[in-house]
């Protein structure tokens, strides 16, 4: 398991392609580069792009089998940080003290 940063977990999905990409793979399990093309109106390259940001992010592994490559979701890190993000901004935490500027 990956060690994930909240903040490139966020930049991650920040994408809607990205996220299309992940609700697919949680959805239908794990698929081929030829696959996921198939389901986008994108490019090959396009999408390969979008699918080593999740990758690198941690979101996804690989599998080769032969001259194809499987993506899957790596669900334990994308438990992982949602737990981090939900507890970094859960109400049970001190709030934070907001000063406030005097006019200028």
């Amino acid at each position: 398991m990956v060690t994930m940063n909240p903040v490139d977990f966020c930049r991650a999905l920040a994408d809607d392609t990205r996220q299309a990409i992940l609700q697919l793979l949680l959805e239908r399990g794990e698929l081929c580069v030829s696959d996921i093309v198939a389901a986008f109106n994108k490019s090959q390259p396009t999408i390969s792009h979008h699918l080593n940001i999740l990758q690198t992010t941690g979101l996804l592994h690989t599998r080769r089998e032969g001259k194809l490559v499987y993506y899957a979701v790596t669900r334990e890190n994308l438990t992982e940080c949602c737990g981090m993000l939900w507890s970094k901004f859960a109400l049970e935490r001190e709030p934070i003290a907001l000063t406030e500027t005097a006019p200028a």
